[in-house]
């Protein structure tokens, strides 16, 4: 049966693969890359020279524009469907005219597949559709989280507490998660953070983590937001696109 290996390969650095993701870019027959805009081709290419390192001789690569997403609309639910609905048809796609009855084909994921990623559920809909057999594996990655304790020596959580993990757009709606003291914030596009009561907030921020770009700001959120904001809005003119996450941790009195 036609096998498909999920890859998390890690937040920039090629080094962050893992043992098991090295192994599964091994056995890989056709390697399926959904490319996003020409501003990222940097990401593309880190991606080709991950697989040229790893991959078996004889290997396909197989490269399409993948589909956009309407960041605009306040129908988010709806938007993100519509989006996966489309991704699976692509990926769909390249999988029936690329890889044979009992080939085996990779999605290679930045991060860890199973956080803040839709492609696990991006194949359990074409798997609905009944159209297209196949297995799948989920190699879990190096996160950009973990990435971001480790570049600040600080762990995630405190002792005996509780860590939130959300999004730009839910910090911006509901403020600091309510009875939460540490706090991850990803897929923040509009520096969420900065609107915010920043009283006894301590913010560990990064971006492009794990790449020759990386970006490192630790302090209080009261000193720290509009040179936070300020570096992310240089790096977005600068790059054309921006990978961000940070911590915030009420201090203790």
């Amino acid at each position: 049966m036609r096998h498909i290996n999920v890859i998390g390969i890690g937040s920039g650095d090629p080094d962050h693969l893992t043992l098991q993701a090295v192994k599964a870019f091994a056995r890989t027959d056709v390697f399926l890359l959904l490319d996003k805009n020409e501003q990222r081709q940097e990401l593309v290419e880190l991606r080709r020279l991950m697989i040229e390192e790893h991959g078996r001789p004889g290997h396909l690569v197989v490269e399409i524009p993948d589909a956009e997403r309407d960041r605009t609309t306040p129908a988010y639910r709806e938007a993100v469907d519509d989006w996966r609905r489309r991704r699976a048809a692509l990926v769909e796609g390249m999988m029936a005219e690329h890889i044979g009855p009992d080939g085996t084909g990779a999605l290679l994921v930045w991060g860890d597949p199973c956080l803040f990623d839709s492609i696990t559920a991006v194949l359990d809909e074409i798997l609905a559709q009944g159209r297209t057999a196949f297995t799948y594996e989920v190699i879990p990655g190096i996160s950009s989280v973990s990435v971001l304790a480790a570049r600040h020596r600080t762990t995630l959580n405190r002792v005996g507490r509780p860590v939130r993990i959300t999004t730009g757009r839910r910090l911006a709606a509901e403020g600091f998660p309510a009875g939460a003291e540490d706090a991850v914030v990803m897929l923040d596009g509009k520096a969420a953070f900065a609107a915010i009561d920043p009283e006894g907030v301590h913010i560990h921020y990064g971006a492009y983590l794990g790449t020759e770009d990386e970006i490192l700001v630790s302090g209080p959120l009261a000193d720290k937001a509009r040179e936070i904001a300020r570096l992310r809005q240089e790096a977005r003119e600068a790059k054309g696109w921006l990978m961000d996450t940070y911590l915030l941790r009420r201090m203790e009195d």
